[in-house]
């Protein structure tokens, strides 16, 4: 994965762990610069809903800040004023929709404002609200960066970042719950007659019932109808831009497959793909077949 770095557009390592490539070496190269600049945006602003061990309160000042300075109606700290000057040079060179941007702040602010709360997600409806904030928006970024349009093109986009923000939540609960962040839909776990403290036993005893496997079972399918709703956009895509794809929806893919074949145990273990599951997830990017 690569951003910005401080002083140039030119994308630089991070060390920030995630299920797909960034500005990788699949990009067009011309694109590299502004992909980098988002996630460079977003990667920071996440930080401040999620890392380290300030208050909710403070959390939330310094995202209003962190959004006053993308609108320009305040000056970037001394450690944002890098990332600020690349993402408004992008905005401005590329047209970048700033509605885009701005919805991933308010995804953050709910993060933050949930935890504090110990709340979670009365249904799907409300989760799906959630992720049209945390994820759609960088696929909608993307696009409007290949220059791609049409209403048809930005449901399919949805649909795979959805997918792909539903993946990582299944993939995570090992880390999520122990951090007050409940995902799972409460209408979901009332049908399984699952609580919360039946979901903190499993994660504390490595070792769930068979109700939560059941659980599992039907959050991976959802995840993999979401998927399955995106898979002709990769076709639409041209040259680099959509081989990139390919691999984003095969990765996706490939961590759903982990978690069945591992017997829907993600209480247990976290997912994880090594280097046999990236020649997999190659190959079928070489014969992925389209809706």
């Amino acid at each position: 994965m690569r951003m910005a770095s401080e002083h140039t557009d030119t994308p630089q390592p991070i060390g920030h762990y995630e299920n797909f490539p960034v500005a990788s070496w699949l990009c067009p190269p011309h694109l590299r610069a502004p992909i980098a600049a988002i996630y460079h945006f977003a990667r920071t602003a996440d930080d401040l809903a999620d890392e380290g061990q300030a208050s909710a309160a403070e959390r939330l000042r310094s995202l209003h800040l962190f959004r006053q300075c993308l609108w320009q109606q305040a000056t970037p700290q001394a450690q944002w004023q890098a990332l600020f000057e690349a993402l408004h040079r992008q905005v401005q060179r590329f047209g970048l929709p700033m509605d885009s941007l701005d919805a991933l702040l308010d995804a953050f602010e709910q993060d933050v404002r949930k935890t504090a709360a110990g709340e979670g997600y009365a249904d799907r409806a409300e989760l799906l609200e959630y992720c049209r904030r945390s994820a759609n928006p960088v696929g909608r970024l993307l696009l409007h960066l290949y220059g791609t349009q049409g209403g048809a093109a930005l449901q399919q986009s949805d649909a795979i970042c959805t997918a792909l923000q539903l993946i990582n939540f299944w993939q995570d609960l090992r880390q999520d719950i122990p951090r007050g962040r409940w995902y799972i839909p409460e209408a979901d776990l009332q049908a399984f007659g699952i609580t919360r403290e039946m979901q903190r036993q499993a994660i504390a005893q490595n070792h769930q019932s068979p109700a939560l496997t059941a659980l599992l079972r039907q959050q991976v399918q959802w995840a993999r109808d979401c998927m399955a709703e995106g898979l002709a956009l990769p076709a639409q895509l041209p040259g680099r831009a959509g081989w990139e794809l390919r691999l984003v929806v095969q990765g996706g893919l490939r961590v759903l497959g982990r978690i069945e074949r591992g017997g829907f145990d993600s209480y247990v273990r976290r997912p994880r793909l090594g280097w046999a599951d990236w020649l997999v997830v190659g190959g079928k990017s070489l014969t992925m077949r389209w809706r």
